[in-house]
């Protein structure tokens, strides 16, 4: 099985993540936002398998930044649109194994699909 880790470098969130899952022995690739983009495709199917509002992330820096205009009257469709400009809005991390994805880190649902040890 393939996993792929998105997020940026510098969030303390992914930075625990990674450390989980190199100290359980599981591979993965990371994907940086920030350096290597997100394209609209893979945003739809993650929204498709858990829904816009998971990956919204409205407690971010980016999203507090944001004009009220912005932030008012968010749908699907907006918010994408805002993610995909802004990908640090997008809550982190991203983990994408097999048809699957997690968002966020919490060490025991890790354990239970990713884990090894």
């Amino acid at each position: 099985m393939t996993i792929t880790m998105y997020g940026i470098t510098n969030c303390d969130t992914v930075k625990k993540a990674r450390v989980w899952l190199a100290s359980h022995d599981v591979a993965y690739r990371f994907h940086d936002y920030r350096v290597d983009g997100l394209d609209a495709d893979r945003l739809n199917g993650w929204s498709g398998k858990v829904g816009w509002e998971i990956l919204l992330n409205k407690a971010s820096t980016t999203f507090r930044e944001l004009s009220d205009e912005d932030r008012l009257g968010l749908d699907k469709k907006k918010a994408k649109a805002l993610m995909l400009a802004k990908p640090t809005m997008i809550k982190r991390p991203v983990l994408e194994f097999g048809d699957r994805i997690l968002v966020g880190f919490k060490p025991d649902v890790y354990q239970q699909t990713v884990g090894r040890k």
